[in-house]
């Protein structure tokens, strides 16, 4: 499920920076639709690094992981968090000004936000990733599965709608087998109509 999660960030990651770098100055439309879908991101990567914090990083200490690897992590997402603030900076300057010294100022933003959060995670999956495949069944690894699966169902469903959307058969795989099917069909299905109508869409209109 942690790389289905991965998958999705890298894909959005690689989706703004190539619809920014087709964007016509004065697009408002365009910037709108790219406001939108850079709410949702900011939020869901925000989450994501604050409860690995929060909820990952206890339970993977009390199966062994060093506390200096886990400060190296917490340090990767401060990197990480300040390039988000950054491009989240950007991306507001060009919902005001649709220009393209505004597109361009937000598409390298997103390329260094890119450059770190994909470096930190590589470098999670290839320390952490064993440890969650390897502790999988210890108590902490599974109450810490429970207290990330506590969300409402608006959350829920947007979150599920957005890590499906365009998965690979393996990250797809990965999700099915963290998630109930009747949740999936639920949740996913009634709570996730939103981010399928409000921001698949956005990219289904990005050119390749």
């Amino acid at each position: 499920m942690n790389k289905a999660i991965h998958g999705a960030f890298r894909r959005d990651l690689d989706r703004f920076i190539t619809a920014l770098g087709t964007f016509r100055p004065g697009d408002r439309a365009r910037a709108a639709q790219l406001g939108t879908a850079w709410a949702n991101f900011d939020d869901q990567l925000t989450r994501h690094h604050e409860g690995e914090h929060r909820i990952a990083w206890p339970a993977l200490q009390a199966v062994g992981v060093s506390t200096d690897l886990l400060e190296t992590m917490d340090a990767e997402h401060d990197t990480m968090a300040a390039a988000l603030a950054d491009t989240r900076d950007s991306m507001s300057g060009l919902l005001r000004d649709p220009g393209a010294d505004q597109a361009a100022a937000a598409r390298s933003c997103v390329e260094k936000l890119r450059e770190v959060t994909v470096l930190h995670l590589d470098h999670e999956e290839s320390e952490l990733e064993p440890v969650y495949q390897a502790k999988k069944d210890t108590p902490e690894i599974k109450a810490m599965g429970r207290a990330f699966g506590k969300s409402g169902l608006a959350e829920g469903g947007r979150f599920l709608a957005w890590v499906l959307d365009g998965a690979s058969p393996e990250e797809r795989a990965g999700v099915t087998a963290s998630v109930p099917a009747p949740v999936l069909s639920i949740v996913g299905g009634i709570f996730g109509r939103g981010y399928r109508k409000e921001i698949a869409p956005i990219w289904a209109s990005t050119p390749e």
